[in-house]
């Protein structure tokens, strides 16, 4: 078994997080009761959680020339990921996104905005380059917070290389079928799906219902994640349900799914079978929700061992290359 290279083709942002015992309502104020920064961003966040699980990751965005681009940076640099292809923009300042986090009665829920900035002032030139050097690696991750152009020139450089592609539809918008068609992996949650599919994610038929019109988009495989019910996948032999841990003392669900995707990207180009690499990825996810802030919330490598192993999923273990585990 080897170890993965995966590209990164997505968003940097700065999360500014704000604590509250409640959302306010329109016109409202109410008091927090806490703020910090974290470096964020569904490409960068994936990127790092990939990184922090051994794989050997590239990353190609965009910041602006601030405090904030020089912060988002380092963190992914500091984790292990290849910054060489991350661009400053001249014109745009770097993302940021305002969070706003809800604990009460032992639960948490967020909501977010998101300014693009810099992200969306990537150029087709900055990423031409991959059209050479896009078959050294064993998938690419594309996320919906960067020009769709952008998202649609990495995936045909891919498509043509035989690389596979996937795609996270956050935050959702129309994906022209030409892309779909060349996406590998689709991994909405319910509410993208319904977007997509027109169909309501509420119970087993419908799951397999949104899966099939997903599949019948042109996308080889279309998984659907459920929230703390888990994720719904479509394999060859049917659905697969692979559930999330239970128990969980939730904190901040802010980085969850990019924690799950780049987990399962991750175990999927070790050669983990889909089943396990689902599982594999509830478990990265599990630690991820458990803490507060995006990136400083992604678990390494060794603390998902540690928690396979506490959950009898040990076996999980033997698809993990001997050399990515020593380090």
């Amino acid at each position: 078994m080897k170890k993965p290279r995966l590209l990164v083709v997505g968003s940097f942002v700065m999360d500014l997080i704000v604590s509250t015992p409640r959302f306010p309502q329109s016109g409202e104020t109410v008091l927090g009761t806490g703020y910090r920064t974290a470096p964020g961003g569904k490409g960068a966040n994936q990127a790092v959680q990939a990184a922090r699980l051994g794989a050997e990751v590239t990353m190609v965005g965009k910041v602006g020339q601030d405090a904030f681009g020089d912060a988002l940076i380092e963190s992914a640099r500091a984790a292990g990921v290849d910054v060489r292809h991350v661009a400053r923009s001249q014109a745009l300042p770097s993302a940021v996104g305002n969070v706003q986090l809800e604990t009460a009665d032992g639960q948490s829920a967020n909501r977010i905005i998101v300014v693009p900035g810099a992200n969306m002032d990537i150029t087709p030139e900055e990423v031409s380059f991959l059209q050479e050097e896009i078959s050294r690696y064993d998938m690419l991750l594309l996320q919906q917070e960067i020009p769709m152009e952008i998202n649609q020139l990495a995936a045909s450089y891919a498509h043509a290389a035989g690389v596979p592609v996937m795609l996270n539809c956050a935050p959702y918008a129309p994906m022209p079928a030409s892309l779909l068609r060349q996406v590998t992996f689709l991994s909405p949650n319910e509410h993208e799906a319904q977007s997509l599919t027109g169909i309501e994610v509420r119970d087993e038929a419908s799951i397999r219902a949104a899966l099939e019109a997903i599949r019948g988009l042109g996308v080889s495989h279309g998984m659907i994640t459920l929230g703390s019910r888990g994720v719904a996948y479509l394999a060859e032999e049917g659905v697969l349900y692979s559930p999330a841990l239970g128990g969980l003392k939730v904190q901040d669900t802010t980085a969850a799914g990019d924690s799950f995707i780049a987990a399962f990207c991750t175990a999927w180009a070790m050669g983990m079978p889909p089943r396990d690499a689902l599982a594999f990825a509830n478990h990265t996810a599990a630690i991820t929700v458990c803490r507060m802030g995006a990136q400083p919330s992604l678990p390494t490598l060794r603390e998902v061992l540690a928690l396979l192993r506490e959950q009898g999923a040990g076996q999980l273990l033997s698809h993990i290359p001997d050399q990515t585990i020593k380090e």
